[in-house]
């Protein structure tokens, strides 16, 4: 089903252009759009020097906004390439006044334009999607190329949480993973009935517990 288009909504990204970058995406090919420096100036936008933990995919913002509520001491940056969806996120933090979260509308593709080597403490995949058939799996999240990505912007020991409601997608993730390197440090086949202290609760996580699904996690620390 197609997404309506919000109203009015270049208005309201105009009005959320302080906490926001929008990727130029002059460069169609997107290895080459990688490789052309943007640098987010993170001092700049937080005002200190804590640690930075990324969510790709953050959808309506619901998690990255109440992990930034709960933890004022680390800053957040909030991947979506989605800016019909980015909008309800960009409005919420907003509307709570978070000083510790900005945001990045742009693909995952491209995100080593945008960092200095080793910066990130912490990656967040919230439910990417699974893309199920095999013509797609190059797309999924956390396919190798995509790993590689995430050995760039990870500090040493920087680590990578997962989850997921697709038992597949999780199996693919946990060979992933193993094949680049990548220390599995901990997983759980069903957070509702294991779960983890501090924990934040997504839109899709909420969904699919209320539905009976087991939700799957793993942690991963970066070769």
């Amino acid at each position: 089903m197609r997404m309506h288009k919000k109203s009015h909504l270049e208005e309201r990204l105009a009005a959320c252009s302080d906490i926001v970058t929008a990727a130029d995406m002059s460069e169609k090919n997107m290895a080459a759009a990688a490789e052309i420096p943007e640098r987010l100036p993170l001092e700049k936008i937080f005002k200190n020097g804590n640690a930075v933990y990324l969510e790709i995919g953050c959808g309506k913002g619901k998690f990255v906004c109440e992990s930034a509520a709960r933890h004022p001491e680390i800053n957040y940056i909030a991947v979506e390439k989605i800016s019909n969806v980015l909008i309800e996120a960009l409005e919420r933090a907003k509307a709570e006044n978070l000083k510790n979260v900005y945001f990045l509308n742009c693909a995952a593709e491209v995100l080593k334009r945008y960092f200095d080597e080793g910066v990130i403490s912490r990656i967040y995949l919230n439910f990417s999607n699974p893309l199920p058939k095999e013509g797609y799996k190059k797309q999924r999240l956390t396919h190798p190329k995509f790993l590689e990505i995430y050995k760039y912007l990870l500090c040493e020991r920087g680590e990578i949480i997962q989850k997921t409601d697709d038992r597949d997608f999780y199996l693919f993730s946990l060979e992933s993973y193993a094949a680049a390197g990548y220390k599995i440090v901990g997983t759980c086949e069903d957070l509702a009935e294991n779960p983890v202290p501090d924990d934040v609760e997504t839109e899709h996580e909420r969904l699919f517990k209320e539905r009976g699904k087991p939700i799957y996690r793993i942690a991963a620390v970066r070769p």
